[in-house]
């Protein structure tokens, strides 16, 4: 199955010819078309209906969500979930994008994607905790070596050309040697996002455009500009500020997929357009549908929090639909009224028309809910003077809620139990388990004694003896475990 998959014959108008292949402008102007108008990568989100879609509305290049190249290279069924059955013609250009951090692996994933895209991108951007956890994404910006070898590489091997999305640093000088750097690796298009690592989440801000322009002035290939893109006349305003070839959107397009066509529709449009697409090209993941819907409907769904909760609660496409029609029903209704009974919100449009949503200031440290901070100091430590006897006065919020639910729940770590180490690896070793080990070395030891386990609910030795007397031909002899070898030990289960 993976053979059939990985031997695919892709149809002829993706075949590419035995040419060198584009590089920099001529990549962008050829294969790419010029593309101006881009559709960012987004895990989970910018799926194949999602791009066929954004494409129907002005997108002229989009990318696969972001993914884990180990992953790819191991798993047949992530292959042919998440790029393989999402094949179409009417989706190209795309590029791929991979995170990695070993440049092996990276090419290995890369060899397997290329013949179903256009190129393949590096993502040097993602600043999430996961990505910090498996060391990819921005987290990679200081790196340059293996950054170096990793482009090198896939310019050397791939029959298609790399990409990378980066991350600036705060320092404009640093950026644009970062840029060069990726560039002499071979590089052959940039999309540069005007945020640093740190600004995310409620910390997003404001990206720099001066640093993208520093980007497009030092580097001789085309650059992508990626940050503040919520309407039309931003991309026009950003590309004459910067001079890039394209603008990328990503929370722009996932509110409004009409932005690129300078429209700003009522959400229903998009959003029974988008489910028609669904239904077409199945199969597509209930949880990117819903959450699509979610994004459409935000502001809405700030109003009609009873619809909200039903949409959580959908359990098929037919289910979001229904919730959908019920939000068109009810956003009619109230267009029908006088305009002064409408629900207005602090937005510039009625909340059922496509906008864009603008996340909320960070708080003033200095001050909590208006209070300055020596204030709230004073009255915390004058509550606490009143009723010192409350022990939960110390925990947190979230913590309180567990105390609530488990009154014995302990949070002191002095106090906390110490687990028993594994006598092998020193992870926490089962409670039950007969050989005092972890469950993975448990398992070793099991499987290489041909022994039980029953507090990690390992079964070797009884399996084998079950097999020795269904099949007195092969096996075990005279039930004894260790005197012949079990014929189903030719494989490690690990």
């Amino acid at each position: 199955r993976i053979q059939f998959f990985e031997n695919l014959k892709i149809p002829a108008a993706f075949v590419r010819g035995s040419m060198a292949k584009p590089r920099g402008f001529e990549f962008w102007r050829s294969t790419l078309k010029g593309a101006r108008y881009v559709v960012a990568p987004m895990v989970e989100q910018s799926e194949l209906a999602w791009r066929l879609l954004s494409r129907r509305h002005g997108a002229e290049l989009c990318y696969t969500p972001m993914l884990h190249a180990q992953v790819f290279v191991r798993d047949a069924n992530y292959r042919r979930e998440n790029l393989y059955n999402e094949v179409n013609q009417e989706d190209r250009p795309l590029i791929t994008q991979f995170c990695a951090n070993d440049p092996e692996v990276f090419i290995q994933a890369a060899l397997l994607a290329q013949d179903y895209c256009d190129a393949i991108d590096l993502n040097l951007g993602c600043p999430q905790m996961i990505a910090k956890r498996g060391h990819y994404g921005v987290f990679l910006q200081d790196e340059w070596d293996l950054l170096e070898k990793m482009i090198k590489l896939a310019d050397e091997k791939l029959s298609v050309p790399i990409t990378c999305k980066i991350r600036v640093f705060p320092e404009i000088e640093k950026t644009v040697k970062y840029a060069k750097m990726l560039e002499k690796a071979g590089c052959q298009l940039l999309t540069v996002h005007g945020r640093a690592k740190d600004q995310k989440g409620a910390s997003t801000g404001i990206a720099s455009w001066k640093h993208i322009k520093a980007v497009w002035e030092a580097v001789n290939i085309p650059v992508f500009a990626n940050g503040n893109i919520q309407h039309l006349s931003d991309v026009q305003r950003c590309m004459e500020e910067t001079g890039v070839q394209g603008v990328m959107s990503a929370e722009g397009n996932l509110h409004n997929p009409a932005l690129f066509e300078g429209r700003s529709p009522p959400v229903w449009e998009m959003a029974e357009e988008y489910l028609g697409v669904v239904e077409k090209h199945p199969p597509c993941s209930l949880s990117y549908v819903r959450a699509h819907i979610f994004k459409l409907w935000h502001h809405t769904l700030q109003i009609h929090q009873d619809l909200r909760e039903e949409l959580a609660k959908a359990k098929n496409v037919a289910g979001i639909a229904e919730v959908n029609r019920q939000l068109k029903q009810r956003c009619q209704e109230e267009m029908a009224k006088d305009e002064s009974e409408w629900t207005w919100t602090g937005l510039p449009f009625p909340h059922w028309i496509c906008q864009p949503y603008v996340r909320p200031p960070p708080k003033d440290p200095n001050t909590e809910n208006g209070q300055r901070a020596s204030e709230t100091k004073a009255v915390s430590a004058k509550r606490a003077l009143e009723d010192s006897d409350a022990p939960n006065d110390s925990l947190s919020k979230n913590k309180q809620k567990k105390k609530a639910r488990n009154p014995h729940k302990n949070f002191c770590p002095e106090l906390k139990s110490k687990y028993i180490k594994c006598e092998q690896c020193g992870n926490p070793k089962g409670n039950k388990c007969v050989f005092n080990l972890c469950r993975g070395c448990c398992k070793r030891k099991a499987f290489k004694e041909v022994a039980d386990c029953p507090g990690h609910g390992l079964r070797f030795k009884t399996k084998a003896l079950k097999q020795s007397n269904s099949d007195t031909g092969g096996g075990l002899t005279n039930g004894n475990p260790n005197s012949q070898t079990v014929s189903t030990a030719a494989h490690d289960p690990l």
